[in-house]
């Protein structure tokens, strides 16, 4: 799936940890033709559903990345992805990749996660989401097995934390494509 010269990025982390932001920084800074593959669009946009073992989201997710990938698009999956539930396709989507892949898991502490949430613009998000939701939601070090991720800190400032992926991924010295 895809090429050797397709990129795929698995950016995983808590709620809040910053997901997100990097994917968003890292289009910005490569230009057209990097796909973003969200678990909160496609889980709560797309298909309006919990976050279960067995969701049609997983498959959704899959589906999308193999499809971006062959069609040339250089990709990014991004979501809280826990090990558990998203753990094996995440691994088929790894083994299965032709070009250059990376995995980073953001390491945030959960007093850290509470405040980055609390900084969020959106009320109806901070209304929704409490505290004890974001509790019951935290993993602390939910890595997938066989250290395929990088660990990035909270202390990596978002700038510093895109570079860093720009550059492992060999995104930095490739031009955008024209799509």
């Amino acid at each position: 799936m895809g090429s050797s010269t397709t990129r795929l990025v698995v950016i995983r982390g808590n709620s809040a940890s910053g997901k997100s932001s990097i994917a968003t920084g890292l289009r910005a800074a490569f230009g057209r033709g990097l796909a973003i593959v969200g678990q909160d669009n496609l889980r709560r946009v797309v298909l309006r559903e919990h976050d279960r073992h067995g969701g049609a989201n997983i498959g959704l997710i899959d589906t999308t990345a193999r499809y971006a990938l062959d069609a040339g698009y250089h990709v990014v999956v991004e979501g809280i992805l826990s090990a558990e539930r998203y753990g094996p396709m995440l691994q088929r989507l790894l083994d299965d990749h032709c070009g250059t892949t990376r995995c980073y898991y953001l390491d945030v502490p959960y007093e850290e996660t509470l405040r980055r949430h609390a900084s969020k613009p959106d009320p109806e998000l901070l209304a929704a989401v409490s505290a004890d939701t974001l509790r019951g939601w935290y993993r602390e070090r939910d890595l997938l097995p066989g250290g395929t991720e990088t660990v990035i800190g909270a202390d990596s400032a978002l700038p510093d934390t895109v570079e860093q992926i720009m550059r492992d991924t060999g995104l930095a010295g490739l031009p955008a494509l024209d799509v």
